[in-house]
């Protein structure tokens, strides 16, 4: 969900910017991550950094992570630290962090409410693959391609209405509050807060042949092997006829999709930003534009 630049990342009101040299700079409220000086000699050789909504988590080369920031929030990972070694991914939810470390098992910390505590499904938690959030709950694809979820019931941590479904998924998106799955096969099965994506009833028939899923905070996007597009909660009965032979979608960080389309045409739309509605040829240079930038987040 975050659409920030992989070399940058925000709190709520900080940053932090890897430089070339593989060190950090933040600035921004000292109190959720903008002062990083207790721990600016451990931040060396950094990969990637992640972001709750009041701290920090940053991978190091060598697969060791160092937090700063709220320590209620994931900035204080001292309690797990001698776990976090050979981490392959960090996400977020707006609270707590989620690692997977070098053995498929996962670290979490920060509000115990929000994702920071995985205790209770610690044992279900090997080989893991892929994590995703939402706003106050992770989910996990196993290598088996079952899942398991943890965190705030209502914002996804609790699957077990649909848990049987839940095989053979390839991938996971998640809203503010639901996730969205794709099972191999092409179906999708969804779950958490039914007004924000958890229920994508209405238009389940559809959801056949699903290759991509995208997702702003409130509705999800799918794209169907005929190019067409499958939209829930958000309306896009505005675009609906221009939406063929899409190629590509991307949430913008604003609300809105956009859509590359086979011409290279771009078609925009949000579910309560009337003046994203709109399709821009394929040799302006708002389309190049919006090309570029969409081809940075693949």
């Amino acid at each position: 969900m975050d659409q920030s630049s992989p070399g940058i990342q925000a709190t709520d009101y900080a940053f932090a910017a890897i430089l070339g040299d593989g060190s950090v700079v933040t600035w921004g409220d000292a109190d959720i991550g903008g002062d990083s000086s207790a721990v600016q000699d451990q931040l060396k050789n950094v990969q990637q950094i992640q972001a709750t909504r009041r701290a920090f988590a940053a991978i190091l080369a060598d697969g060791s992570v160092v937090t700063w920031g709220d320590a209620s929030c994931g900035g204080d990972s001292t309690a797990v630290q001698q776990q976090l070694q050979n981490v392959q991914q960090i996400q977020a939810t707006w609270n707590a962090f989620a690692a997977i470390l070098g053995d498929g098992s996962i670290g979490t910390c920060g509000h115990f409410g929000m994702g920071g505590d995985s205790s209770a499904v610690q044992h279900q938690l090997k080989n893991v693959q892929q994590i995703q959030a939402t706003a106050r709950a992770f989910a996990a694809i196993l290598a088996d391609g079952s899942v398991v979820t943890w965190g705030c019931d209502d914002f996804g941590g609790d699957s077990s209405r649909v848990q049987d479904q839940l095989k053979n998924i390839k991938q996971i998106q998640a809203t503010g509050l639901a996730f969205a799955a794709i099972l191999r096969e092409g179906s999708v099965v969804t779950w958490g807060h039914a007004g924000l994506g958890g229920d994508s009833s209405a238009v389940q028939d559809q959801l056949k042949n699903v290759q991509q899923i995208q997702a702003t905070h409130r509705a999800f996007a799918a794209i169907l092997a005929d190019g067409s597009i499958v939209t829930w909660v958000v309306l896009t009965v505005v675009v609906t006829d221009q939406l063929k032979n899409v190629q590509q979608i991307q949430e913008t960080g604003t609300g809105a999709f956009a859509a590359i389309l086979g011409d290279g045409s771009v078609v925009t739309w949000g579910e309560s930003y009337p003046y994203f509605l709109r399709t821009i040829p394929p040799d302006s240079i708002q389309s190049i534009a919006l090309r570029t930038w969409l081809d940075a987040f693949q």
